[in-house]
């Protein structure tokens, strides 16, 4: 049977590994890039899969003073969309990542979620 300083020892092992696998999931959900639209293609946000916005293409037959509101509200949706797929990818990712570890689905990572 193992000591109690050997289980401790263990689960220090653990939570360092985890730790590192997370640092590491984080790394990877920066490096994966999706896209948001709106408006049928017209607007475009690329951001990566951590949510930081990487660019934003506006077409050029929306580049008029009257369509200003227009042009606003589907920057603001192509912003959600590309959230939205964001937010899929993190999820998939950390599910794919629990698998490996051995975690059942569902369980939640301190600081993760």
């Amino acid at each position: 049977m193992k000591s109690m300083e050997e289980m401790l020892q263990a689960a220090q092992q653990a939570a360092e590994t985890i730790q590192k696998q997370m640092g590491d999931m984080q790394v990877k959900l920066d490096s994966i890039e999706v896209e948001g639209q709106a408006g049928g293609g017209l607007v475009k946000v690329r951001a990566s899969a951590k949510g930081r916005i990487l660019g934003v293409s506006i077409d050029d037959s929306l580049m008029k003073v009257e369509e200003k509101n227009i042009v606003e509200d589907l920057v603001t949706a192509a912003f959600n969309d590309a959230r939205d797929k964001a937010d899929r990818v993190s999820e998939e990712q950390m599910k794919e990542m629990q698998g490996g570890m051995g975690l059942p689905p569902g369980f939640n990572l301190p600081g993760m979620g």
